[in-house]
């Protein structure tokens, strides 16, 4: 098997659990396990779970210079294991992280950390994002070992904490670059984003990201004197602020595409309506009218693909009810297109602000991420794999900054390793 034939991995968990094969049911196995323990990022054991999939992987075979737990902090770890190729290649990153969102109980109609099937689907914090696909790597990494596959580079996976952090403070692949670069160096990384598309739920795409827009958030703020509610004066730091969020609201960054998303709305127009079929592969010409863009902008999926977008989740003021405020503050959520320079958002908010009174502050860094290139020789593996299992498009969609096929899907046909992609 060549190296690109590597480059999509999938388990079709939707299968009943009678009519699993070994491997398959291994694989089940594995995401149940890692499903079952509790790695909520501020609270949870990574640390845990990295260490039970090391504990698979020894026992499958690998060496222990091979499969290698690091904990940065108490119950935070990171596992790095490595499939041993010919090296006439660099090696390829499979990167998974096994940190999740908080969940809790009350919120749930079942436990969040017990895989449960009902009805063709399964429930479980992490069932998707994004605990199956490391079940699938290291499932995966198990057979290959089993059936002696030596690819042309090595293959190393990547389970990592804190990526539901996202900062400077997290512990996962930041941690591991910093310190442990020799360990996970590597030709290009594979990583979670994009996802099948589905209508009527049948399959019609199957996506790929190259890239990410980056959050960022501020802090919009306006003081004043304030005073006693029975001597209300024009001057007020709440109608000040609302008022230039309602500008905001009507704003519209303009639209600014990247090879990704051009290739994204032509390939994509195909599986659409015919007026919005039409207005997709009009703005991926560069020829979409006023009407073409108003009318994809309405739709919020698209909408986020066409240009950088901004949006306040946050609001306060006042400190009683019967005084001015002496101060209202809100929080604003950008989404900014990869390589589009922070400065030029910035002087656009303040200039949509329109208001010297509203302060604007950026909280928390901001990583400039520009999107990988689509590579000749990774799309045309992806798209091969593709057709010759489910015949259907393959389309390059904004995501994360490493380029990454993603997805379990079902198997049509059975072929020698019958639940990879």
């Amino acid at each position: 098997m060549t190296a690109g034939a590597l480059l999509l991995f999938a388990v079709p968990f939707i299968a009943a659990a009678q009519s699993l094969s070994p491997h398959q049911r291994l694989a089940r196995d594995i995401w149940k396990e890692l499903v079952e323990i509790n790695t909520v990022t501020a609270t949870g054991d990574t640390a845990k779970a990295a260490e039970a999939m090391a504990a698979r992987l020894r026992s499958a075979g690998f060496p222990a210079a091979d499969v290698r737990v690091f904990t940065p902090a108490p119950r935070k770890g990171n596992l790095v294991a490595r499939l041993r190729g010919s090296g006439a290649k660099k090696p390829i990153l499979l990167l998974a992280h096994i940190d999740v969102v908080e969940a809790k109980r009350e919120d749930w109609s079942m436990d969040p950390f017990k895989l449960q099937e009902k009805d063709g689907y399964f429930y479980g914090r992490g069932s998707a994002d994004d605990k199956f696909m490391a079940a699938a790597f290291v499932a995966n990494l198990i057979r290959y070992r089993q059936e002696g596959l030596r690819p042309e580079r090595d293959l190393i996976v990547v389970l990592e904490t804190d990526e539901e952090i996202g900062d400077a403070n997290s512990l996962g692949i930041r941690w591991l670059l910093a310190n442990h670069r020799d360990l996970i160096d590597a030709e290009f990384a594979l990583n979670e984003g994009a996802g099948v598309g589905l209508k009527n739920g049948k399959p019609l795409r199957h996506g790929l990201q190259t890239a990410e827009k980056v959050p960022v958030n501020y802090r919009l703020e306006v003081k004043n004197a304030g005073g006693h509610s029975s001597l209300p004066v024009k001057d007020n730091a709440i109608y000040r602020l609302a008022e230039g969020l309602a500008r905001l609201s009507k704003h519209d960054f303009p639209v600014k595409l990247n090879e990704t998303t051009r290739l994204w709305f032509e390939r994509s127009a195909a599986t659409e309506d015919a007026q919005t079929g039409a207005d997709m592969k009009a703005v991926a010409a560069g020829r979409a009218d006023a009407a073409a863009l108003a009318r994809l902008s309405a739709k919020a999926n698209y909408n986020s693909q066409l240009r950088t977008t901004c949006v306040a989740t946050m609001l306060e003021g006042g400190h009683a009810a019967n005084a001015l405020p002496q101060s209202a503050r809100a929080t604003v959520n950008c989404r900014v297109l990869p390589g589009e320079p922070i400065e030029e958002v910035e002087k656009a908010l303040r200039g949509v602000l329109a208001d010297e009174q509203i302060s604007l502050t950026r909280t928390g860094e901001f990583v400039a991420s520009p999107p990988s290139p689509l590579r000749p020789d990774l799309m045309q593996a992806i798209e091969k794999l593709t057709a010759r299992r489910d015949r259907r498009p393959v389309l390059a969609q904004c995501g994360h900054p490493d380029l990454r096929p993603l997805g379990p899907r079902r198997r049509r046909r059975r072929r020698a390793h019958p639940w990879q992609g």
